[in-house]
C-alpha cells in the first residue's frame, strides 16, 4: 500500500496541472467574450461628407451630400460624429423657387436640408487644405470641436465625396483640386497617427475609380461611381427647379440605404452591387485588396450606422433625489452656482462601506486562494 507521503507527492503535480488548465480556460473564455462583444473590432463610427461644387447648376451635388447625411444620421451616427462640408448654400440661393429647401426627387417628398442639418464647413471654408487638415487632425487649437474629426484606432470612418472630377483629381469650387496622391497621403497620415480602424471611401464623380487607385494604407475599402474614362451621369431633372437634382449613383445608393435598419444584415458585398450599368450608364468600381476582412462578412452598418454594443446589467442604480420635486409639486429653488453633475450618480458612501472596502475579492482571487490552500494542505499532510 502506498504511503500517505507518496500519495501526497503524486497529487501535487496533478493539482498544479489543474491550476494551469483552469487559468487557461478563464483566459480563453474572456477572449471569446471580448471577440463576440466587438465583432468588427471598432467601437465608434464617424462620417466625413463632402460636396466640392458651388454655383446653381451644381444643385445635384449639394442634394447628393445632404441625402447621404440624412441616411447615416437615420442609421445612428449623431451630428457630433459627422463632419459635413457643403461648398454652396443652395437652400438660400436666390434662384431657388423653394427657399430654405433642397430636394433630391422631382416629387419633392423630402426636404433634405430640413430643420436639423448641421453644416460644419460651408462656402469658402470648403477647401483642399481644410479637408486634409480635418482628416489628419492638423487643425489650429482654436478650431471648435464640431469641426474636428475626433477619431482613434477603434473608429470606423465613412468618407463620401461628390463633385466634378477627372483622371486622378477632384475639383474644389472650380478654383483648386485635390489629386489622388494627396488623398492617398492623407489616409497614410491617418493610419500612422492611429486615427482610424477601417475606412470606407465612396466617391460619386467622373472617373471616380482613379481617386483611390493610389491608396496604400491598410484597412481601406474604396468604391466609385465610374471607371477611368467614363462620366458619372445625373439622374433626373425637376422642371420646377430647372436643374438636375441628384446623380445616378447616389440616387440608387440611397434607394438601397433607405431600406436598411440598424439591425440589418446586409453586407458591403451587397452595397457594391448597387447601380449596375443598366441604371448608372457607367461601370462602378471598387477596391478591396487593402482590406483585411471578407466584404461578404462586413455589415453595411459597420460604416453607415452606429450600432453601439451594450451590456445589460441587472443591478439597480440608485438615483439621487436632488432634482425631484417636493410634496407640494413645486420645483425646488436652486441657489448658487450651477455645476455639471455625474451622468450616473454613485451611491453615497457610508461608514459601513468604508469598513467593508477591503473585504471585496474577485472570483479569480477566491479560486486562486482555494487552490493554494488545497496544495498547501497536501504538502503539509505528505510531510507528516
Amino acid at each position: 500500500m502506498a504511503s500517505p507521503c507518496h500519495f501526497g507527492k503524486c497529487m501535487i503535480p496533478v493539482v498544479l496541472l489543474l491550476c494551469c488548465l483552469l487559468s487557461m480556460s478563464l483566459s480563453a473564455s474572456n477572449e471569446e467574450n471580448v471577440e463576440a462583444f466587438f465583432k468588427s473590432g471598432h467601437t465608434n463610427n464617424w462620417a466625413v461628407l463632402v460636396c466640392t461644387s458651388r454655383f446653381w447648376f451644381n444643385y445635384r451635388h449639394v442634394a447628393n451630400v445632404l441625402s447621404m447625411y440624412h441616411s447615416v444620421k437615420r442609421l445612428g451616427i449623431p451630428d457630433s460624429q459627422i463632419i459635413l462640408m457643403v461648398a454652396d448654400d443652395m437652400a438660400c440661393n436666390p434662384r431657388n423657387p423653394r427657399p430654405a429647401a433642397v430636394f433630391n426627387n422631382a416629387h419633392q417628398h423630402i426636404n433634405v436640408y430640413g430643420d436639423d442639418v448641421e453644416v460644419d464647413y460651408r462656402g469658402y471654408e470648403v477647401t483642399v487644405e481644410n479637408f486634409i487638415r480635418v482628416l489628419t487632425g492638423r487643425l489650429p487649437p482654436s478650431t471648435p470641436r464640431s469641426k474636428r474629426l475626433m477619431t482613434d484606432d477603434r473608429s470606423n470612418v465613412l468618407v463620401y465625396m461628390t463633385g466634378h472630377g477627372g483622371d486622378g483629381f477632384l475639383k474644389f469650387q472650380d478654383a483648386e483640386e485635390i489629386s489622388s496622391i494627396e488623398l492617398a497621403d492623407a489616409f497614410g497620415q491617418m493610419w500612422q497617427k492611429r486615427r482610424y480602424h477601417e475606412v470606407l471611401f465612396v466617391i460619386d464623380t467622373c472617373q471616380a475609380v482613379s481617386m483611390f487607385q493610389q491608396f496604400y494604407s491598410p484597412n481601406i475599402l474604396g468604391v466609385g461611381s465610374s471607371q477611368v474614362g467614363e462620366d458619372s451621369l445625373s439622374h433626373h431633372v425637376d422642371s420646377s427647379i430647372g436643374v438636375y437634382i441628384i446623380d445616378r449613383y447616389t440616387y440608387y445608393a440611397l434607394e438601397f440605404l433607405e431600406k436598411l435598419s440598424t439591425t440589418s444584415q446586409k453586407t458591403i458585398a451587397d452595397f457594391f452591387k448597387v447601380c449596375p450599368y443598366q441604371q448608372c450608364r457607367s461601370h462602378t468600381g471598387y477596391r478591396t485588396d487593402l482590406f483585411q476582412r471578407d466584404i461578404r462578412n462586413v455589415l453595411v452598418t459597420d460604416f453607415f450606422g452606429s450600432v453601439r454594443n451594450v451590456e445589460i446589467s441587472t443591478d439597480r442604480l440608485p438615483l439621487s433625489e436632488t432634482n425631484h420635486t417636493n410634496d407640494s409639486g413645486e420645483n425646488r429653488k436652486m441657489e448658487g452656482k450651477f455645476i455639471y453633475v455625474d451622468q450616473f450618480p454613485a451611491k453615497p458612501k457610508t461608514d459601513s462601506d468604508e469598513s467593508h472596502k477591503g473585504m471585496k475579492f474577485s472570483a479569480k482571487f477566491i479560486i486562486a486562494n482555494t487552490i493554494f490552500l488545497a496544495v498547501a494542505s497536501l504538502v503539509f499532510w505528505s510531510r507528516r
